[in-house]
C-alpha cells in the first residue's frame, strides 16, 4: 500500500511540475531525420502555451549557428494562449549529422529555454557531367576545352593521344567527319555519342609536317549536329623536340656538346619603352659538329638568334637577344630556349630578369 502511494505521489508530482512550467513547449527537441543538402531550408515550429497567468512576450531567440535562422511570435501572448518559435535550418555545405540549439528568453523571468534541432544532411550524388567533365562544349562535356598532346618529336612518326568526352545532353550528337584545321593535326570523333554516353577523342599530331621546335598552338573545328553548338572549336597544344636514341658512354664522349656562358641574366632596371640587347657565348665542347636547330623567346617582346648555326668542336658562337619593354612595367621574367644537336642536353634555357620602370 505504501509503495502504491509513493508511485502515485511521484506521478502526480511529475504532472504538476510539467503543468507548472510557465512557458510550456509541446516539444523541446525536434529531429528532421534525413534532409537533402540541395533541397533548400528545413523549417520547424516549436509551439508553446503561456501558463504564467499573465501576458508574456518573447524578448529574443539566439541560434547557436549562422546556419539556423530563428523567428518567433512578436506580439504579446495572453495567458492560456499559444505562441511559437520557428527554426529555419540551411543544409547547404553542411553534409552529415547536425545538432543545433535555440536559446529563448522571455520577459517572465531570467531563465532561458533551450530548444534543439537535429538531423542528417544527405548530399546528392555529384553529377558525372559536372565533376568528371567540367568543361562544356555545347552538349559535350570534357576535362578541358583544349587538348595537350604533350612532348612529341620532330624526327619521329606522328604521335596520338586520346581524351575522354561525355554527352551531357538529352539527344544523340553525330559527327560527319568534317574538320577544319592544319594538315599536321588529325582529330577523330566518335561517329555518334548518345545521351549520357562516354567516348574518346583521338588527336594525332605529325611534328615532321609542323617543322617547328618548342611549344606550339593550333586550332581545329569539328562539325556536328549538336543543337546547342554544332561547330566544335578546340585548341591543340604540343611541345616539339628532337628525339635522340640512347647512347653509350663512349658514343656520348664523341658527340657534340653545347655549353652556355651563363644560364641567367639580370638586366637590372630599365626605363619603359627602351629595348635592351645582350650577347652570350655558346661553345661546342664536344667531339662532333654542333648544330643549332632553333632559338625561341617565350614572349613576342623577346627576339633571339645564334650565329653561326653550325660549330665545329672547340668553336664558339654568339647568342644575341633583345628585350622590348614597350607597354610593360614592373618585374619581367622571360626566357630564351635553344634547341641543338647535343644528344645529352638538346634543350637549354636562359632566363632573363628585368624591372621595367614606368615613365
Amino acid at each position: 500500500m505504501r509503495l502504491l502511494t509513493s508511485i502515485f505521489i511521484l506521478i502526480y508530482t511529475s504532472i504538476a511540475t510539467q503543468q507548472a512550467e510557465p512557458v510550456l513547449f509541446d516539444e523541446k527537441t525536434y529531429d528532421f531525420g534525413e534532409i537533402a543538402e540541395e533541397g533548400g531550408s528545413a523549417d520547424h515550429d516549436f509551439v508553446f502555451i503561456n501558463n504564467t497567468g499573465r501576458v508574456i512576450k518573447i524578448l529574443s531567440v539566439q541560434a547557436s549557428c549562422g546556419c539556423t535562422t530563428p523567428g518567433w511570435t512578436r506580439e504579446p501572448v495572453l495567458a492560456g494562449k499559444k505562441g511559437l518559435v520557428r527554426a529555419s535550418f540551411d543544409p547547404r555545405g553542411r553534409p552529415g549529422y547536425f545538432n543545433k540549439s535555440l536559446t529563448v528568453t522571455t520577459d517572465f523571468d531570467g531563465n532561458a529555454i533551450t530548444l534543439q534541432l537535429k538531423g542528417q544532411v544527405i548530399s546528392k550524388k555529384p553529377d558525372v557531367a559536372t565533376v568528371d567533365y567540367p568543361a562544356a562544349n555545347g552538349s559535350l562535356r570534357l576535362k578541358y576545352n583544349s587538348f595537350n598532346v604533350g612532348k612529341i618529336f620532330i624526327n619521329r612518326e606522328p604521335a596520338s593521344k586520346e581524351f575522354p568526352v561525355y554527352n551531357g545532353g538529352g539527344k544523340p550528337v553525330n559527327f560527319n567527319g568534317k574538320m577544319m584545321g592544319p594538315a599536321y593535326v588529325k582529330v577523330e570523333m566518335p561517329a555518334t555519342l548518345n545521351p549520357k554516353e562516354k567516348g574518346s577523342i583521338k588527336v594525332t599530331y605529325d611534328a615532321r609536317l609542323r617543322n617547328q621546335f618548342g611549344f606550339v598552338s593550333d586550332n581545329v573545328e569539328i562539325e556536328s549536329d549538336d543543337e546547342l553548338q554544332p561547330v566544335k572549336s578546340f585548341s591543340i597544344y604540343a611541345t616539339i623536340e628532337e628525339y635522340f636514341p640512347p647512347l653509350s658512354p663512349e658514343e656520348l664522349a664523341k658527340a657534340p656538346a653545347m655549353r652556355l656562358e651563363v644560364s641567367e641574366i639580370d638586366l637590372g632596371r630599365i626605363r619603359q619603352g627602351n629595348t635592351m640587347e645582350r650577347e652570350i657565348v655558346i661553345r661546342n665542347i664536344g667531339k662532333k659538329e654542333l648544330q643549332i636547330r632553333s632559338v625561341q623567346g617565350n614572349c613576342t617582346c623577346v627576339t633571339a638568334s645564334v650565329e653561326p648555326k653550325k660549330m665545329k668542336p672547340g668553336e664558339e658562337g654568339k647568342l644575341k637577344f633583345s628585350l622590348s619593354t614597350q607597354g610593360r612595367s614592373g618585374l619581367q621574367q622571360k626566357a630564351v630556349t635553344i634547341y641543338s644537336s647535343d644528344p645529352k642536353n638538346p634543350v637549354q634555357r636562359i632566363t632573363i630578369t628585368a624591372y621595367v620602370e614606368s615613365r
